[in-house]
């Protein structure tokens, strides 16, 4: 008896209501062309899967499946799904032209960056694993930003370990439309970077981040300046 609704969601705009599908029935939201969407739904099988003909630019959205569920106290909860991306483009996907690690110790710790360079689109999921478990401590995924070359997109991800894990094998996996693929940290092709390499990728990934904390030390030191004046002014009014 649940109902099972499909939202569509253009970038920098609220989410709307595509259609419902209720006891086998879809129903398609007004402002949409009815002939262009089909719903089908397996109760046994617990999914539904939305289709789209005559694909065309306006499509490009992220499409979210949802329904409502009865919690405590006679309340509902809309539960929604993570999202599908739709990409509408004349260019033809590609897998990434380059993946690596690059590896980095300093102190007690180990870093990996995995770095996946040039592919399209940019719709691409990283994760780390150890043993065939997902690891997520100490684990901090980049924005993917685009390349000097149009339409190419690259990303970075980084894990942090103990140093006395530097003999445990991680593996940074990633999944493309077009590729997928597992890296091993542990392997005669891992590279162990120079400080100057990291930083070319921490500066890919993180710019705004430093931009951010030089603006606030700079803040932080007028503020300072500042005290310090009127402290003088404060001190000389008081010894006259």
């Amino acid at each position: 008896n649940i109902v099972i609704h499909w939202y569509k969601q253009k970038e920098g705009e609220a989410p709307e209501r595509l259609l419902f599908v209720s006891e086998g029935k879809v129903t398609v939201e007004s402002g949409f062309q009815a002939n262009r969407y089909m719903a089908e739904r397996s109760s046994f099988q617990k999914w539904c899967v939305l289709t789209i003909k005559d694909v065309i630019p306006d499509d490009a959205a992220t499409y979210y499946c949802a329904y409502w569920d009865p919690h405590l106290w006679s309340s509902w909860i809309k539960y929604f799904g993570m999202g599908t991306k739709l990409i509408v483009s004349e260019k033809e996907s590609s897998p990434p032209a380059n993946s690596e690690i690059l590896q980095k110790k300093h102190e007690d710790q180990i870093m990996y960056v995995c770095l996946i360079e040039k592919f399209y689109p940019e719709v691409i999921r990283v994760t780390w694993t150890e043993d065939e478990k997902e690891v997520t401590d100490n684990v901090v995924k980049g924005d993917t930003w685009q390349s000097t070359k149009e339409n190419e997109y690259s990303i970075a991800s980084w894990l942090t370990v103990p140093a006395e894990n530097e003999d445990k094998k991680y593996y940074c996996k990633y999944e493309h439309e077009e590729e997928k693929a597992s890296l091993p940290t542990q392997v005669d092709s891992v590279k162990t970077s120079q400080e100057k390499d990291c930083r070319t990728v921490f500066n890919r990934g993180n710019l705004m981040y430093q931009l951010m904390h030089r603006t606030a030390y700079l803040v932080y030191i007028i503020v300072l300046l500042k005290s310090s004046m009127y402290n003088i002014i404060i001190l000389f009014f008081i010894y006259r």
